[in-house]
């Protein structure tokens, strides 16, 4: 599906309905750039720590291991303090992720950006600080969200596409007969690479996401 992997430095959105695994895609995205020996961030608007490591451990996902060596910073931004929040993202937030010097962020979830906006100029103006922080770093970025429920194959905000390189949706498949329910990941858009088009079967099992024919490959970044 990827050609290479995703791009470096790119700000690729994963978005899907609940239950298609994309905080395990995060997870998988930022443990395979720790294997290969990098810096990772997780920026959570939504899970406290102690479940977003206890997921990761589900997954056999030494989390807690880069964390004590300073590997691996998880960062906590509160969607119920507004004022502190807004400030840290439009404000203080690139200064601390280009301090930590990361090669993968991931944030998770953009989704809950509407709790803390009055209005969708106030929506648009915080996830493109966000995001330009991300990017600012130098780190590749994945950013999560939730699809409308209605047209799951947009986000639930309806902004999030436009900010990011590349999207890769996470979604539900169906037999034609109905009685059998599948997983499968498109990539929508990927800038500056050659990407499949085609959707492509994936199942969550013991140790994260597996993809049939090795559709995206967490570890590469091109």
């Amino acid at each position: 599906m990827l050609h290479g992997g995703i791009p470096a430095g790119h700000v690729v959105l994963v978005t899907g309905l609940p239950g298609t695994g994309k905080t395990c895609f995060g997870l998988s995205f930022l443990a395979a750039g720790l294997a290969r020996g990098e810096r990772g961030v997780y920026l959570s608007l939504e899970e406290e720590v102690d479940m977003l490591l206890e997921t990761a451990r589900q997954f056999g996902w030494p989390l807690d291991e880069a964390r004590a060596e300073r590997r691996l910073e998880i960062l906590r931004l509160d969607p119920r303090e507004t004022h502190q929040s807004l400030h840290r993202i439009q404000g203080e937030l690139g200064a601390e992720l280009a301090k930590l010097k990361a090669t993968r962020i991931v944030v998770d979830s953009v989704s809950l950006l509407e709790m803390l906006c009055d209005g969708e100029a106030a929506r648009r103006e915080t996830l493109f600080a966000l995001a330009g922080a991300c990017r600012g770093s130098g780190a590749t970025t994945v950013l999560i969200a939730e699809a409308d429920p209605q047209h799951p194959e947009i986000t639930r905000d309806g902004l999030s596409e436009y900010v990011a390189d590349g999207v890769i949706l996470l979604g539900y498949s169906q037999t034609a007969d109905g009685r059998r329910v599948g997983l499968s990941a498109r990539v929508m858009k990927m800038r500056r690479t050659a990407h499949a088009r085609t959707a492509q079967p994936y199942s969550i099992g013991p140790h994260g996401l597996v993809v049939d024919a090795n559709a995206v490959d967490f570890g590469r970044l091109s």
